[in-house]
């Protein structure tokens, strides 16, 4: 094995951790910062907020992404907020019980000082945002709003709408495209890395594919971070962009880096069912509507035919309020995807094939009315009948659990790197804060937690011995590197197959 399997996880009682291991890190001094190179591989909301906070710092950072703009990564596409203890509904919220509903809704199975250091920045984040002009939801006052999430019994939850990630990540561009002005940040769109450059032992480098040109080149860095989500389109049918994929991740982990906890997939429980064949991606829609949705299927099977409005409430069977009377509708999502999935296997399932359960908010719109539900999800409401034709203001919403998130990823010590030496990994990618079970709106939490307060606190303790080593991209590791990308590129068009990419993907998603 490469490196050392060390979590290195600092001494004392959980709440001082961070701190003490902060006063205690090493340090580059800022006139000695622009002599590093810095790699990101991803620019949404973990590799733009590293990317525009170390050129802040005064790193020189090349940054990288697959998409035709930082903008269109796919933190863009998480709808209902990100968590924060700030205590402003005056529920009883405080730093210990996010961090305590963060383990209890991961089944225990995460890093413990990880998740209490990141309930401690979220209230960072969120000071942060609102400096960057985040649009955040307010109240009619002007004080920010809060609403409920799975696996809280209380509102700590900040959004802008259903359009939360969007709008964070928006901040974050401004933020990285400051540092590109500036000439701290080097951008590399419609880029993909392709392979993990080791020298002596540790990450310097990787190689990369224009996906323009198909040109392949060698960067060399003092660290490589790369931040490139999760492994959930293994699935082929999930909630990820066409355009998500593992290969970052996994070329690193060919390479050596460890990998943590890859059975730990999340399964969103509302989005919208699958409606055929010819799908190539499910939609989520947030979990933020089970605030005032209400879940329920019939209590027989012989009435899953019948139209909603038909079935008397006495025949409905509100299953996440009678098993889960704490959380109700807001029980945490492994809970709630396991039970409607539940009651589909019943047989009393509803729409086509019988997997989907109805979201209903007739009650919400008759004690709130219809302007208030569309001020909180009109979009997310408009969304929803581009794709099925129905208008969830007249009839119940169907939706059934699909795949999300990835918990699992490449394993980090407490300063977020790998075993592997020099590399660095952040958000989805690493597997470090949610356990078996990611809660609601933690992971933009976690994305911009190590982004903007973790990686450039922890970076120095590994950057400050490597003063000087970095190595020519014209080295023989560089050069091998290169000539292996090459030949697997070429061989994957020689094959001159009859079958396309995407029937394997189609057929991988199936098995699994």
């Amino acid at each position: 094995m490469i490196g050392t399997f060390d979590a290195k996880i600092p001494p004392g009682p959980l709440a001082q951790k961070w701190r003490s291991h902060r006063d205690h890190s090493r340090l580059v001094s800022p006139n000695n910062r622009r002599k590093f190179e810095i790699i990101v591989v991803g620019s949404g909301l973990a590799g733009g907020s590293a990317a525009a906070t170390l050129g802040e710092l005064g790193y020189r950072v090349k940054c990288f992404c697959f998409q035709d703009s930082p903008r269109r990564a796919h933190s863009i596409a998480a709808q209902g907020g990100i968590n924060a203890a700030k205590n402003y509904q005056n529920d009883g919220d405080s730093i210990y019980r996010l961090f305590y509903d963060t383990i209890k809704g991961g089944d225990f199975r995460s890093r413990e000082a990880n998740v209490y250091r990141l309930a401690e920045i979220a209230n960072n984040i969120i000071d942060q945002c609102v400096a960057q002009g985040v649009p955040f939801a307010r109240e009619y006052s002007g004080y920010l709003a809060n609403r409920s999430f799975g696996g809280a019994q209380v509102s700590r939850t900040f959004y802008a709408r259903g359009q939360t990630g969007q709008q964070l990540l928006l901040g974050c561009y401004q933020a990285l495209c400051r540092q590109i002005a500036a000439g701290t940040v080097q951008m590399f769109p419609q880029t993909e890395m392709l392979d993990l450059v080791i020298v002596d032992g540790q990450a310097k480098g990787i190689v990369t594919r224009n996906l323009r040109s198909g040109k392949i080149d060698r960067h060399a860095a003092d660290a490589v971070v790369l931040a490139t989500g999760g492994y959930g389109n293994v699935f082929y049918l999930s909630t990820n962009a066409r355009g998500c994929n593992v290969t970052a991740t996994y070329r690193a982990y060919k390479r050596g880096a460890l990998f943590a906890n890859p059975s730990f997939t999340q399964i969103h429980p509302t989005c919208i069912p699958v409606s055929g064949e010819h799908q190539s991606k499910l939609t989520l829609m947030s979990e933020s509507l089970r605030n005032d949705g209400r879940v329920w299927v019939p209590k027989r099977k012989e009435d899953r035919e019948k139209a909603p409005g038909e079935i008397p409430e006495p025949d409905r069977d509100y299953y996440l309020e009678r098993k889960y009377p704490s959380y109700g509708n807001l029980a945490p999502r492994d809970i709630s995807s396991r039970a409607a999935k539940e009651v589909c296997d019943q047989g009393r399932g509803v729409g086509p094939g019988g997997r989907g359960v109805y979201l209903d908010f007739a009650d919400a719109i008759k004690r709130l009315g219809e302007d208030r539900i569309r001020e909180r999800y009109g979009n997310l409401f408009e969304v929803y009948e581009k794709i099925t034709g129905e208008d969830a203001y007249k009839v119940p919403m169907r939706i059934y659990p699909a795949v999300h998130y990835t918990m699992g990823g490449l394993w980090v010590d407490y300063d977020l790197m790998n075993n592997m030496p020099g590399l660095f990994v952040i958000g989805e990618a690493n597997f470090s804060d949610h356990g078996a079970n990611r809660l609601g709106a933690s992971a933009l939490m976690q994305g911009l937690a190590d982004g903007y307060f973790v990686l450039p606190n922890t970076l120095p303790n590994y950057l400050a011995g490597q003063m000087g080593k970095r190595p020519s991209p014209g080295a023989p590791e560089f050069q091998e590197a290169e000539k292996n990308v090459q030949a697997r590129v070429e061989k994957l068009l020689r094959v001159n197959g009859t079958r396309s990419l995407d029937s394997f993907h189609r057929e991988l998603g199936l098995l699994l």
